[in-house]
């Protein structure tokens, strides 16, 4: 098949294709004779393996690590354990950064609302950012 259809068919485009081409995700292609790509079926699934593991919030990397290791024919389930594993710590990690960065705006606008109208007379540039929060808490 040509990379139009096998495009449609993997619900990507002609440009995404030669990319994963071009970074080693996908193997090239056949060529026929008057040197069009030509694609097989297995093209389909490698595509479709490749967007669910970008799903899956993996880089293109490591699903490209993940490809080797099958392309060399090995199973790589136990590799794919083991990346998912450490994107989840990242990803909750993440999470639990955003929830101190939300703790945190809060803090500030709660003092924002709070605060006499005449505390931004002495500001540099906006009294809200530059409030030492634990000092302010202090004197409570």
């Amino acid at each position: 098949m040509q990379i139009g259809e096998l495009a449609q068919l993997s619900n990507t485009t002609a440009k995404t294709i030669r990319f994963y081409e071009d970074s080693g995700l996908l193997p090239p292609p056949a060529r026929t004779a008057s040197g069009y790509r030509d694609y097989g079926p297995e093209f389909v699934d490698r595509l479709r393996f490749i967007r669910r593991g970008q799903a899956a919030g993996l880089t293109l990397q490591k699903v490209r690590q993940i490809l080797v290791i099958h392309d060399r024919g090995e199973a790589p389930c136990g590799h794919v354990r083991q990346v998912l594993t450490t994107r989840l710590d990242e990803i909750r990690a993440q999470l639990a950064e955003l929830v101190a960065l939300e703790g945190h705006l809060q803090t500030l606008l709660d003092h924002a609302a709070h605060a006499p109208p005449t505390e931004h007379d002495h500001a540099t540039v906006c009294w809200i950012l530059e409030s030492d929060l634990n000092a302010d808490a202090a004197q409570d």
